[in-house]
C-alpha cells in the first residue's frame, strides 16, 4: 500500500516536531549546556527569528493593503443621530433623530490598476520573507560551522598545548645537563605562550559564535555545542573559473523587480485618472425629527398642509430615502497629473534598481566561485600537509623506539613533531571550514540552500529505523 503526498507531508511534519522538541529538551534550563545538530538550530531560528517575524507582519501589511483596494466596491454603512440635540432660529440642516447611509465605487480605471499594484506588493513581501529566511538559515550555517570549526580547534590547541609543556620540561632538563642552549629554552617557552594565546583567542571566538548562534536560536542563557557530525557533507560543482554558474534569481532580486512592476501599476493608475469616467453609488435613508427645533416654522410646507387653506395629507417628510448612481469625469487637476509624473519617475527608479542589484549579486556569485576554486585547492593542500607531518610523526616514533643507522632522534624531536602534526591539523580544520562556509554562501547564490538542507534532513529521517 503506497502513502499518499499528504500522509508523507504529515509524517515529515512530525519528525520535524519531534526534532524540534529533542533540541529544546537538550536545553532545559538557563545556563544549561546542550548539544543541538544543524538541521534543530535551522529549525528554531526560523521559528524564533525577529527578521522573520518583521518580514512576516510586512507580508501581512500587504495582505491588507491589497484587500482595500478591492473593499472600496463593497458598500459601506454609516448610521449617525442628532435626536439629543436641540436647534433654535433658522435651521441648518434637515433635522433627523437618525440617518443611515451607503455608499461604494461601482467603476475606476486607476483602481484596477492600484489592486494590480497590491497584488504585486503581497507577491513582493513574500518573495521578501523567503529572502529573510534564507538570509536567516545562511547565518545559521555559517555560525554554526564555525562554532564547530573552533570548537574541534580548541580541542587540538589543547593537545598542542601538552606536548608543548613536554617539550619545554625536556629543553630544560637537557639545559641543565649542559646538552641545549637557553635560546632553545626560550623557544620552547615561547610555543607555549603561543599556544596559550592561541587558546584563549579561539575561546574569545567560541564565546562570540556562541553568544550569536544562541540569540539567533532564542536560547539566551544556553550553553550552545555543534555536532560536527550532524553537518550533512556540501558538494558543490563550481565549475570552472571562466564559466559561470548559470543565471537564477534569488528571492531577493525577484521581489526586486516585483516591486518595480509594483510602481509601475501605481504609475499607471495615477496616470489613468484624468478624461476617465468615475462611477460611484450611493444611498440614504432618514428618520426626521420636527420636535426638538423651529424647521416647521420656516419650512410649513413639509408637513404637506397648506397654511393657507389649513388642509393636506398631514405629514408627509416624517422620513425619507434616496439612492444615486453617480458618473464623475475628472477634466483638469494639476496635482493628480504632477503625482502620476512622480511614481512614474519612481517606477523608472525601481527599475534601474532591480537591475543593479541582479548585476551585483551575478558579480559577487563569480567571484564566491572562484574564491571556492581557491578554497578547495587550500583545503587539498592543507590536507596533504598534515598527511605529511602524520608520517613525519610515525617515522620518527618508530626510529626512536628502534634506532637505525641515521641521526640519533631524541624525545624532543618527538614533541616537536607531535606539535607540527596538530598544528597541522588545526590548519587543516580551518581550510576546510572555509570551503564549506564558500559552498554555504554559493548555495544561497544559486537559490539552492534550502533545497540542501531539505534533501539533508530527508536523509536523515530515513535513516531512522
Amino acid at each position: 500500500m503506497t502513502s499518499t503526498p499528504l500522509s508523507f507531508a504529515v509524517r515529515k511534519s512530525v519528525v520535524r516536531t519531534l526534532c524540534l522538541l529533542f533540541a529544546l529538551a537538550v536545553v532545559p534550563y538557563s545556563g544549561a549546556h546542550g548539544q543541538i545538530s544543524l538541521t534543530s538550530a535551522v529549525d528554531l531560528a526560523l521559528r524564533n527569528s525577529e527578521r522573520i517575524k518583521i518580514a512576516e507582519s510586512d507580508v501581512d501589511h500587504a495582505r491588507f493593503a491589497l484587500a482595500q483596494t478591492k473593499d472600496v466596491y463593497i458598500p459601506n454603512l454609516i448610521g449617525s443621530s442628532s435626536g439629543l440635540g436641540y436647534g433654535y432660529g433658522f435651521p441648518l440642516g434637515p433635522p433627523t433623530l437618525f440617518n443611515i447611509s451607503s455608499g461604494s465605487l461601482v467603476f475606476s480605471y486607476s483602481q484596477r490598476d492600484y489592486v494590480r499594484a497590491a497584488a504585486a506588493g503581497v507577491q513582493a513581501a513574500n518573495l521578501a520573507l523567503r529572502d529573510v529566511r534564507q538570509s536567516v538559515t545562511e547565518d545559521v550555517v555559517n555560525t554554526y560551522l564555525d562554532l564547530a570549526r573552533t570548537e574541534q580547534q580548541r580541542g587540538a590547541v589543547v593537545e598542542e598545548r601538552g606536548f608543548a609543556e613536554r617539550l619545554q620540561q625536556i629543553v630544560k632538563d637537557r639545559l641543565d645537563a649542559g646538552q641545549d642552549t637557553a635560546m632553545e629554552y626560550t623557544r620552547a617557552r615561547r610555543t607555549g605562550v603561543q599556544l596559550h594565546l592561541q587558546t584563549m583567542q579561539l575561546d574569545d571566538d567560541i564565546a562570540t559564535y556562541r553568544d550569536h548562534l544562541e540569540r539567533l536560536l532564542g536560547l539566551s542563557g544556553t550553553v550552545v555545542h555543534a555536532i560536527p557530525d550532524s553537518i550533512p557533507p556540501l558538494v558543490v560543482d563550481s565549475g570552472s573559473q571562466s564559466t559561470p554558474i548559470a543565471a537564477t534569481d534569488t528571492p531577493g532580486v525577484q521581489a526586486a523587480f516585483v516591486s518595480m512592476h509594483q510602481k509601475y501599476e501605481q504609475a499607471f493608475g495615477d496616470a489613468r485618472y484624468l478624461w476617465r469616467p468615475q462611477v460611484t453609488f450611493g444611498a440614504q435613508y432618514s428618520k426626521e425629527s420636527f420636535y426638538n427645533n423651529g424647521y416647521l416654522a420656516y419650512y410649513p410646507y413639509v408637513t404637506g398642509e397648506n397654511p393657507v387653506t389649513g388642509r393636506g395629507a398631514g405629514s408627509l417628510a416624517a422620513q425619507s430615502a434616496a439612492f444615486a448612481v453617480n458618473v464623475t469625469i475628472p477634466i483638469f487637476d494639476q496635482s493628480r497629473r504632477d503625482r502620476a509624473r512622480e511614481t512614474m519617475t519612481e517606477a523608472v527608479h525601481s527599475l534601474h534598481d532591480a537591475r543593479n542589484i541582479r548585476d551585483q549579486e551575478l558579480e559577487g556569485r563569480l567571484r564566491l566561485q572562484h574564491s571556492t576554486a581557491e578554497l578547495a585547492a587550500r583545503a587539498e593542500l592543507a590536507a596533504l600537509d598534515r598527511d605529511l607531518a602524520q608520517e613525519q610523526l610515525e617515522a620518527i616514533l618508530v626510529e626512536t623506539k628502534s634506532p637505525g643507522t641515521g641521526p640519533l632522534l631524541t624525545p624532543k624531536d618527538e614533541q616537536n613533531a607531535r606539535i607540527g602534526e596538530r598544528q597541522r591539523f588545526v590548519e587543516l580544520l580551518d581550510a576546510q571550514y572555509r570551503l564549506r562556509q564558500a559552498e554555504v554562501n554559493l548555495l544561497r547564490q544559486t537559490n539552492r540552500l534550502e533545497d540542501w538542507l531539505r534533501d539533508s534532513f530527508s536523509s536523515t529521517v530515513t535513516a531512522v529505523p
